[in-house]
C-alpha cells in the first residue's frame, strides 16, 4: 500500500503549495507531531495538513485517531513556540453519515476551544474545488490496485467486511409484466408516468417505499429523483397494537396500514412546495391502496412500479441500502423517534454524491427551492 500512500501524501504537499502560494515548509512527516504530511509557516502562525490514509470510508473506528493526532499537533506546536492557525485533515475517502455528524460537532468544539480553523479535504470534494488541476488527485484505481496487490490478487477478509451491503454478488433482474391489479388501476401503472420524470431534469418527482422491521414496525422513505434528497416518514404503531389479537379485515395497527400511511405521507409531502411534489412512484404494496385520496389531498399523483421490479425505483432502492446502516434488518424500527429520523435524513442529505458532481443532495435541493422563490411560485398547502 506504500505506493498509493506515497502518492497521496505527495499530492497533499503539492496541493498545499498550490492553494497557499509562498508557504514555507517547516516540517514534512515530522513524526512526533502526529502529522503525516506537512506543516507550513505563514508568518508567525502555522497551517498543518494532516493526511490520514483511511479507506474505503472514514468511519467510527477512525475517530480516536483523528482526536489523538489533533491533540498531538496542538501539544507539539506549543512546545516549539508555534501558533496553529489552521488544521486541514486530508483523507482519500468520504465519511459515513454518523462520522460526518460527529466530525461537524467535534470540529466546532475544537475551533472554539483552540481559536483556529479546521477544514476537511477529501478526494472527490477536491475535484469540485479544483476542477482544472489533474495533478491534485489520486485515482480510485490506484487505491484499488494497492489493496489487491497487498492481498495477493484478492481483497483481504477484513477489507471485504467494509463493504456496505456485505454482498459480493448482484441479484439478476427478473422482469415481469406491469398489469393492473387490485388498487393498481390502468391509469397509475409506471408506463403512464409523465416522461419528464424519467430523465430527472425536472425536480418534484419522488420514489418511495418502506423499510420493514420486526413487530410490524416500519419507516417510510421518500427520495426526490433529481436532487436525491431524502425524507423519512415516522410511522408509529397505532394505540392498541399488541394488546388484543388482530381482527381479520380490521384496521391495521402496525403503523403502515392504508389509513395511517396516507396520513403520515400527506403530512410529510405537504411540507414541500407544490412544484416539488408532482409525482410519487411506489411499489405494489397495499399500504398505498388509498393513493387516490392521497393524490387529492396533496396534488401528488401516484404511480406503481412493475411487480418485483425494484430497479424501476433505483434511487429509492439505493437510499434504502444506505439507510440500513442506521436501521439494521431484524430490529424494531419503532424505537426511533421522528427526531431521530430527522437526524439520519440530515446525515444522508449531506453526503456528497458522485452522480451530483460530488455536491450533496441538500445543496441541490436548496438550489431548487431558491429557483422557485426567485420566480415567485413556491407555495405549500
Amino acid at each position: 500500500m506504500g505506493g498509493a500512500r506515497d502518492d497521496f501524501e505527495k499530492m497533499i504537499i503539492e496541493l498545499a503549495n498550490a492553494t497557499m502560494p509562498g508557504v514555507r515548509t517547516i516540517a514534512a512527516n515530522p513524526g512526533d507531531w502526529g502529522i503525516d504530511a506537512f506543516a507550513g509557516d505563514l508568518g508567525g502562525s502555522i497551517t498543518v495538513w494532516q493526511s490520514k490514509y483511511f479507506h474505503p470510508v472514514t468511519a467510527a473506528t477512525h475517530r480516536r485517531t483523528i482526536r489523538e493526532s489533533f491533540q498531538s499537533v496542538i501539544k507539539q506546536a506549543a512546545e516549539h513556540g508555534h501558533t496553529v492557525r489552521m488544521l486541514i485533515l486530508c483523507i482519500p475517502s468520504s465519511m459515513d453519515g454518523p462520522t460526518t455528524k460527529w466530525w461537524d460537532k467535534w470540529k466546532k468544539t475544537q475551533e472554539r476551544d483552540h481559536n483556529l480553523v479546521i477544514d476537511l479535504w477529501f478526494l472527490h470534494r477536491l475535484m469540485v474545488d479544483f476542477p482544472e488541476d489533474e495533478s491534485m488527485r489520486i485515482s480510485h484505481e490506484a487505491i484499488y490496485q494497492a489493496l489487491f496487490i497487498e492481498g495477493r490478487g484478492a481483497l483481504k477478509r477484513e477489507v471485504v467486511t467494509c463493504l456496505r451491503t456485505g454482498r459480493a454478488l448482484r441479484v439478476p433482474r427478473a422482469r415481469s409484466q406491469n398489469k393492473p391489479q387490485g388498487h393498481v388501476t390502468a391509469d397509475v401503472v409506471l408506463s403512464e408516468r409523465p416522461a419528464e420524470a424519467e430523465d430527472r431534469a425536472v425536480p418534484g418527482h419522488w420514489e418511495g417505499d418502506l423499510i420493514i422491521g420486526t413487530g410490524r414496525s416500519a419507516i417510510g422513505t421518500l427520495v426526490e429523483r433529481s436532487s436525491r434528497s431524502t425524507l423519512l416518514v415516522h410511522l408509529p404503531r397505532i394505540e392498541g397494537w399488541g394488546e388484543n389479537p388482530p381482527v381479520k379485515n380490521g384496521p391495521s395497527l402496525g403503523g403502515y396500514g392504508a389509513t395511517a400511511m396516507n396520513a403520515a405521507l400527506t403530512e410529510s409531502m405537504t411540507q414541500l412546495p407544490e412544484q416539488l411534489r408532482k409525482t410519487l412512484t411506489w411499489d405494489r404494496g397495499k399500504e398505498l391502496s388509498g393513493h387516490v385520496q392521497f393524490a387529492l389531498e396533496t396534488g401528488t399523483k401516484v404511480f406503481f412500479a412493475d411487480p418485483h421490479s425494484p430497479w424501476q425505483r433505483p434511487t429509492n432502492e439505493n437510499t434504502n441500502g444506505l439507510l440500513r446502516q442506521y436501521f439494521p434488518k431484524g430490529t424494531d424500527l419503532s424505537r426511533w423517534s421522528s427526531t431521530d429520523l430527522e437526524a439520519v435524513a440530515l446525515a444522508i442529505n449531506n453526503r456528497p454524491r458522485k452522480v451530483l458532481g460530488w455536491r450533496t443532495p441538500a445543496e441541490v435541493f436548496e438550489e431548487q427551492l431558491r429557483s422557485l422563490q426567485q420566480h415567485g411560485v413556491a407555495t405549500t398547502g
